[in-house]
């Protein structure tokens, strides 16, 4: 029985004294999720950021596990599944604190408690480890959907089968994709490897509709769903840092000066109380004025670097990685400071997993002062204290902005604080619109894609590479899957004639079958070749044709490069990728080879496909805001806005302005009720016409 009053029975003595010494007392989401997953319910478990889902559904798990004997059957116990790999490591991180404490706390009672060893799986584990693991695996292995579907057609498979616990993370985000029905399939394939169903608890930031995500998570089976979501407490404002977005008022054009920074009240700025931040307390020194531009951004900067320097940590949020670099580069220029470490750092996907791990780690040491990041810190990622998110440009989405916010305040109750920057007109209207359902927390709905015939081809190329299918089991199995529950037998049979070679043309010959196909007793067999191409294409996420970036001659990996970028760039020339620069001194086939370059100027990098989509609920919340807006006068409109929404006074005056203007070109405001159609001459005296 429990020796803690704060934590519930049922867990052991050491468990117990552990949590009680290192926690006030649980969160509601553990306390209802405990009793959820010690009941052996398969759960889902949606909390607010820093709610403590993480050890919500891993302490029932690991008190469960301290109690195996030391010659039980070697082999997977738990089983943790990220959608992101800078997850895994965090989640290692993180679990290493529980279990020495309860060690700890075991030898000081005099109790029993075999810790267990915690595996990692993800395309960047090292060939050595992936041969410890196959001899010896961990208890808790946390890995990928793609890691899990190619242990899946391994022979470390093997070690899955006494998995008794499966714990999906970030739920929300893997469940709306092709990713999500490639897990699915996956998660069905490890059911009927098992010796016994394994439980499944999943782990979600708000999300509806919740029982949607529910069901795809029990694959169909019941799920007890334990809901402590609640709604934003956000201290969230639209910043304009100029009159008029539109023609945004250029810096003077006398001789550049060297001026002090502008730094916000410290009684404005509650992480700052008794502090000095100013730019001489923290070394940083003055900036010198760039040379005038033009545009927003010459406004834009100043204002972030105040910011920064205004708060101890700050994460700045962008929409894409080529933003992502540019604006690390211009605002550690900005600060001027000499040769000494940067101000911040670029964190985004195309960085290596080293390279992000130091960037978090200088973060939360203080050694770095903000990051600039893309979706690549949006998860649940622990970055310690982060006392504010800026975000340049709209989120694009309501959920994708409380993600981001969220890292800001991260823990139960705390304030998320968080400014919004938009570049121009229509993006403040978008960030306004985004900004109103964050603070009222209005997600936009997600769906769970449906029949994706090309995941199926792949997941059933990689079941017969191991063994061999009857069509009604592996029909079975596939419909357990809440992705393709609905799969007609028409289209199974249509897919498997596919992969057998039954084109429906001459035109297909040349294609290799994968499989083949008795039809007379309905059996389906891999051909020659076919586990080699299942393992050799792991995931949905298409190529996208990436160069790797690599330390010469046999360095680590740095990052990722656009093959296109590649092409138009030399041996020699110089490149930022990280906010560190670095000088190619070869290309290869699938490679760059580089060396450091620090100090020297370097080209900036480029992705294609970069930049977030709108959700069509944002798209129809955006024409009924404009609806509104535009049925109100002048004096009411800017009361409402004053009064209803997070807008400064020069975003109140552009978003009047951009609706004044639109009426007063063509006598009406496009919105979700109505469409404005516009022609007008170009600079050529061609017709244009635009659909708004």
């Amino acid at each position: 029985m429990s020796t803690s009053p704060i934590l519930p029975g049922g867990f052991g003595p050491a468990t117990s004294a552990w949590f009680a010494s290192a926690f006030s007392a649980p969160t509601a989401v553990q306390v209802q999720g405990w009793a959820r997953i010690a009941a052996g319910e398969h759960t889902l478990l949606i909390a607010p950021t820093g709610s403590g889902k993480t050890l919500a559904a891993f302490l029932w798990a690991i008190d469960t596990l301290g109690g195996l004997p030391e010659d039980a059957e070697p082999g997977v116990r738990v089983l943790y599944v990220s959608p992101l790999k800078a997850l895994i490591y965090d989640i290692e991180r993180n679990l290493r604190a529980p279990l020495v404490g309860i060690g700890q706390a075991a030898a000081r009672l005099g109790v029993p408690f075999n810790a267990p060893v915690v595996s990692v799986r993800t395309g960047d584990t090292p060939q050595k480890e992936r041969v410890a693991f196959n001899k010896r695996p961990g208890a808790v292995l946390v890995t990928t959907p793609e890691s899990l579907y190619l242990l899946l057609g391994s022979q470390a498979r093997e070690t899955l089968r006494t998995v008794h616990t499966i714990v999906v993370d970030e739920v929300h985000a893997v469940a709306p994709t092709k990713r999500g029905a490639h897990l699915a399939l996956s998660l069905e394939r490890l059911d009927a490897l098992c010796h016994a169903p394994p439980q499944r608890v999943g782990l979600s930031a708000t999300v509806r509709p919740v029982q949607d995500v529910a069901s795809y998570l029990g694959g169909g089976r019941d799920v007890s769903v334990v809901d402590t979501s609640a709604r934003p407490h956000l201290d969230l404002q639209i910043v304009v840092p100029v009159r008029d977005l539109e023609r945004p008022t250029p810096p003077p054009t006398a001789e550049p000066t060297v001026q002090p920074l502008r730094i916000y009240d410290p009684e404005d700025v509650e992480a700052s109380e008794g502090k000095d931040y100013s730019a001489d307390g923290m070394g940083y020194g003055a900036f010198q004025q760039a040379t005038p531009q033009r545009g927003i951004w010459p406004a834009i900067q100043p204002k972030l670097l105040d910011l920064v320097l205004a708060h101890r940590s700050t994460i700045i949020f962008v929409n894409s990685r080529s933003l992502c670099e540019r604006l690390a580069r211009s605002l550690n220029e900005l600060a001027d400071l000499g040769t000494g470490p940067p101000l911040l750092r670029a964190h985004h996907g195309s960085v290596s997993h080293v390279q992000r791990s130091e960037i978090e780690e200088a973060l939360k040491a203080g050694l770095l002062r903000g990051i600039v990041a893309t979706s690549s810190l949006e998860l649940g990622i622990d970055m310690g204290a982060v006392d504010l998110v800026i975000q340049v440009e709209s989120p694009g989405s309501t959920a994708r902005g409380l993600q981001r916010v969220g890292r800001s305040g991260h823990q139960v109750g705390a304030l998320s604080r968080a400014r919004i920057f938009p570049k121009y007109r229509g993006d403040l209207l978008e960030a306004t619109v985004v900004a109103g359902r964050m603070l009222q927390g209005d997600l936009e709905p997600i769906s769970v894609p449906q029949n994706t015939l090309d995941v199926l081809a792949q997941q059933i190329v990689a079941m017969v590479s191991v063994r061999d299918w009857g069509l009604l089991e592996l029909e079975s199995l596939v419909k357990r899957a809440w992705s393709f529950r609905d799969l007609s037998r028409e289209a199974l049979v249509a897919t498997l004639d596919m992969l057998a070679g039954r084109y429906p043309s001459t035109e297909f010959a040349d294609l290799r079958p994968r499989l083949n196909w008795d039809r007379e007793s309905d059996t389906l067999r891999a051909r020659r070749g076919s586990k080699a191409i299942a393992l050799q294409n792991a995931g949905t996420i298409p190529d996208r044709g990436l160069f790797a970036v690599h330390l010469a001659p046999d360095g680590p990996r740095v990052g990722e490069l656009d093959e296109e970028m590649v092409h138009e760039t030399r041996p020699g020339e110089t490149f930022v990728l990280g906010a560190s620069t670095w000088r190619i001194q070869e290309i290869t086939r699938d490679r760059v080879l580089v060396t450091p370059a620090p100090g020297e100027p370097g080209r900036m990098p480029f992705w294609h496909g970069d930049g977030p989509g709108r959700p069509i609920e944002l798209g129809r919340a955006i024409g009924a805001f404009l609806r509104e807006l535009g049925s109100r006068s002048g004096a009411e409109a800017r009361a409402w806005l004053t009064e209803s929404l997070p807008l400064d006074e020069y975003a109140v005056d552009n978003l009047l302005a951009y609706v004044a203007e639109q009426k007063e070109a063509t006598g009406t405001v496009p919105t979700d009720r109505a469409i404005t159609v516009e022609r007008f001459r170009d600079e050529l005296g061609d017709w244009r016409v635009c659909i708004l």
